[in-house]
């Protein structure tokens, strides 16, 4: 694959991924999730405030992925990185599994990656500038985005492997509704299957396995009982961060650690 024609697609898939997923958390904002309340008990902030709040909050999500796909200065994604770091971070810090953070590694990952396959600016005016894919992608490059992308990838697969383990409700619940008989023993099942396979997303990401996880992650989202359409589109990250590891994969460097020599494939 031609470099320019690998930094267009990654440079697309990576900004599509960041606006679904800040658009999905938004909407939940605009329909006052109740769980939010939880979150903002962190800081201290009642019931009654925090549902003045969701609508604020759910709108400036919406309103930097709309940003992102039509008008992408460099200063969005990075705060991207950072918002969906503590967004994500706020479910342990409310008393959920560690493994619901761990989960949304695509919701920072997909910002972050795109961060890294732009370079950083040397200057304020530079993140202020608008973004685009250019066809000056040194190899270099491409190796740290294929090491950020595996990090990110097994972070997701193995978070939602824990969910699994831990028995999560929700996922029982979409077990329970597919119709299988057990459903905690399918969300043990598939828990040690996801783990595996997050390790070996780490280890040596095929392109077919990294598909098939994609595929997986797609199709897997859309059962969730409540507010379905939401969940997907908030999962945008990973199928993003998934499907740029898919693109990167082709090239042999995807198999290299971002030290030593680095293969030209």
């Amino acid at each position: 694959m031609m470099r320019w024609e690998l930094n267009r697609k990654l440079h697309y898939t990576l900004r599509i991924a960041a606006s679904m997923c800040s658009i999905g958390h938004g909407c939940f904002g605009i329909i006052t999730k109740p769980i939010w309340c939880n979150y903002f008990a962190v800081f201290g902030i009642g019931h009654t405030l925090s549902y003045q709040l969701m609508p604020v909050v759910g709108s400036v999500d919406i309103l930097f992925g709309i940003l992102i796909l039509f008008y992408p200065l460099r200063i969005i994604p990075a705060w991207l990185v950072i918002w969906a770091f503590i967004t994500a971070l706020l479910r342990p810090l409310s008393g959920e599994p560690f493994s619901e953070f761990i989960e949304r590694a695509g919701n920072y990952g997909a910002p972050l990656a795109l961060l890294i396959l732009l370079g950083a600016s040397k200057n304020i005016r530079g993140w202020f500038t608008k973004i685009k894919p250019d066809a000056s992608l040194s190899e270099k490059t491409i190796l740290r985005l294929s090491f950020c992308l595996r990090v990110v990838a097994f972070l997701l697969i193995l978070g939602h492997g824990g969910l699994n383990l831990v028995m999560k409700k929700g996922l029982v619940g979409q077990y329970a509704a597919i119709g299988f008989s057990n459903p905690e023993q399918t969300a043990q099942i598939v828990g040690m299957i996801e783990i595996l396979v997050a390790f070996a997303v780490l280890i040596r990401p095929l392109r077919s396995m990294v598909l098939i996880v994609f595929l997986w992650k797609m199709a897997s989202e859309l059962f969730y009982p409540h507010h379905e359409l939401f969940e997907w589109i908030e999962r945008g990250g990973s199928y993003g961060v998934l499907l740029a590891l898919w693109f990167v994969a082709e090239r042999k460097i995807i198999f290299k650690w971002p030290i030593g020599t680095v293969s030209h494939a």
